[in-house]
């Protein structure tokens, strides 16, 4: 399966994030949408970083800010891994396992299309082999 037919299984909009909004704009807008990450983009919507829980959670333990004045350009990643719509889901998901990332934009050029999660694609291979299984055991 290709990235694109993920995101078309997922149908959401991508909740993002600008580098000089705050930490605790990023930790609201994590749980008001139930999600790990948010893509950093800029006024042009160019993905210049990521910032996800782990980030969050290692800033509050080294040093200790203000979360109501820490700005997410200052604890975000900045060298993103990022995947494009015909990516092989077994191809992300080594370049995730690899980088040790459980979040990753999607491209189209220099726009991010959608993102997606590690869970996204385990539960797409759970419904593929479950698919296979029911299929091999009418024979």
């Amino acid at each position: 399966m290709k990235v694109k037919h993920l995101l078309k299984i997922k149908d959401r909009s991508v909740i993002t994030i600008g580098p000089d909004e705050t930490f605790y704009a990023a930790i609201q807008k994590l749980v008001e949408n139930n999600i790990g990450a948010l893509p950093v983009c800029d006024t042009e919507g160019a993905v210049v970083g990521i910032v996800s829980e782990r980030d969050l959670l290692k800033e509050c333990y080294q040093r200790n800010r203000a979360i109501s004045s820490t700005k997410v350009k200052d604890i975000m990643t900045k060298d993103v891994a990022v995947g494009i719509l015909e990516d092989d889901l077994n191809y992300v998901m080594n370049i995730m396992n690899r980088e040790g990332i459980r979040h990753l934009p999607i491209m189209v050029g220099p726009k991010l299309k959608g993102m997606i999660s590690i869970r996204d694609i385990v539960e797409v291979q759970l419904q593929e082999s479950q698919a296979e299984v029911r299929f091999l055991a009418q024979w």
